[in-house]
């Protein structure tokens, strides 16, 4: 502490000391007084003596000195955080949160099928019917819905259900003279005419003759000369369009208008 600072801190202790004796002195001396003094006449006031002013140096005292303040405790530093080193084992990756899968769109409905249209029947051709000549009637006793025979432009015929030629045998046919000429009125769509040749077998092999078929006038189809015990000669004939048919046989020679000549397993087909 400074030499100033103590000399103030002496000479105010001092001051202090002086002021207690003067005070304790006239409280002494004034009991003293009071006890031998009588006691005062009511005429006479009882003058105090003046208190003894005091003196500069008691009146001021010194300057205080300074205040102890006690030093502020330093903060302690901080202890630096001891960091850890990373372990050597890698921590294992967060696993990824899976993204929802965007919802595919909806397809469109599929458009209405079409309707198929109901085809329109085909409308079949009917059965083909097959019409054999020796089962045909004339037109004189027909209905006109199937072939005849015309009887006014007709030679005679025999409409047999079995019958030879060329050495065989057939299950239907008809046998005409040597010459001969029958017509036959279709009365309705037919496609061809088919027949066997040849002489007939009960003419012991005599007679020689050619085979005609005519249609509408025209003739379509004629055979070379066929003589008996020759073998049968197929006629096949195309009618598409036609609606007469005429079936002809013509002799080689005189003798041969008496022979017998057979048109085996002949048949019409029409629609």
């Amino acid at each position: 502490m400074g030499a100033p600072v103590k000399a103030g801190i002496a000479a105010g202790v001092v001051a202090v000391g002086v002021v207690a004796a003067v005070v304790l002195a006239l409280a002494g001396n004034e009991k003293q007084q009071d006890e031998a003094r009588p006691a005062p006449t009511p005429s006479s006031p009882v003058v105090r003596p003046a208190e003894p002013t005091p003196s500069p140096s008691e009146r001021e005292p010194g300057p205080r000195p300074p205040a102890m303040v006690p030093a502020r405790a330093e903060t302690p530093a901080p202890t630096p955080t001891r960091r850890t080193s990373p372990s050597s084992t890698p921590s294992p990756a967060a696993t990824p949160t899976p993204t929802p899968p965007r919802a595919s769109p909806r397809p469109a409905p599929p458009p209405a099928p079409t309707p198929t249209p109901t085809p329109t029947p085909t409308e079949r051709p009917p059965t083909p019917a097959v019409y054999q000549w020796s089962e045909l009637s004339y037109d004189i006793s027909g209905d006109g819905t199937a072939p005849e025979m015309r009887i006014g432009a007709s030679s005679w015929v025999w409409q047999r259900d079995g019958l030879s030629a060329g050495d065989r045998r057939y299950t239907h046919g008809v046998t005409v003279h040597g010459r001969s000429s029958v017509t036959i009125d279709l009365n309705r769509s037919c496609s061809s005419y088919e027949a066997l040749v040849g002489v007939d077998d009960m003419a012991l092999k005599l007679g020689k003759v050619y085979f005609s078929v005519y249609a509408d006038g025209v003739r379509l189809w004629r055979s070379g000369l066929v003589e008996g015990g020759d073998p049968v000669v197929p006629v096949q004939v195309n009618l598409t369009g036609r609606s007469t048919v005429r079936l002809v046989v013509e002799p080689h020679g005189a003798l041969d208008n008496l022979g017998l000549a057979d048109w085996a397993e002949s048949r019409f087909t029409c629609g």
